[in-house]
């Protein structure tokens, strides 16, 4: 399918390699920078949401999302995402993507950006999000090697279900990411057990257009 991912914000928290190494399957190795593993929380728009090569159904094909997810491998090779979680104001959205991709998407109340609100809906214990974010300085690609390229060049992503692991190819341009401002007032999301804190690594990013593949079981 392909989609429209606009005024995205990239929250990067460090976190020790074991604590998020019991919320990954065991298939997957968690990817980590100069040692350091990462937990994202990112709020975007969707828009333009269709099946490759058919236009988009009005009021359907754009919704609010928010993420929060870690980086991972299989078995040293395809760099990618796993995600802990994924909330969409859409729920149109959220039965298409548990079914065709066989992820942990949620319904949400949200609303922004700039100001980017989510609370999930029908859970036993709050899931919760409230930033107001902006870009700051110049738009330009991530560097080979840097921080910034490991967090966001990455172009699949991986789930499990059923027993097996599956994955999804992903492809867009370069990520134009700037820096970004952000208060964070509220963030409930990660999954139990691991809790972040302190100054996030920020980024952001205006618009990026993005295929994303059928699912493959992962041999």
């Amino acid at each position: 399918m392909a989609q429209t991912w606009e005024e995205l914000l990239f929250a990067h928290w460090p976190l020790p390699l074991d604590e998020l190494r019991a919320h990954v399957p065991p298939e997957l190795e968690v990817d980590t920078y100069e040692g350091v593993a990462y937990l994202a929380v990112t709020p975007f728009r969707v828009t333009n949401l269709r099946l490759r090569g058919l236009p988009p159904v009005p009021v359907l094909s754009a919704f609010l999302e928010l993420n929060c997810r870690t980086y991972v491998s299989h078995r040293g090779e395809k760099p990618g995402i796993w995600f802990f979680s994924l909330d969409a104001s859409s729920r149109f959205a959220v039965e298409g993507a548990r079914r065709l991709y066989r992820l942990p998407y949620f319904q949400a109340r949200m609303n922004g950006p700039p100001t980017f609100t989510c609370v999930r809906r029908g859970v036993d214990r709050p899931h919760e999000w409230d930033a107001t974010y902006r870009p700051e300085g110049p738009v330009r690609p991530a560097e080979a090697g840097t921080l910034e390229h490991f967090l966001a060049e990455r172009y699949c992503l991986y789930t499990h279900d059923e027993g097996r692991l599956w994955r999804a190819e992903i492809h867009h341009p370069p990520w134009p990411l700037q820096g970004a401002r952000a208060e964070i007032e509220l963030n409930t999301m990660p999954p139990d057990g691991l809790e972040v804190g302190g100054e996030p690594h920020l980024m952001y990013a205006g618009v990026q257009d993005v295929l994303i593949w059928s699912l493959d079981p992962v041999d």
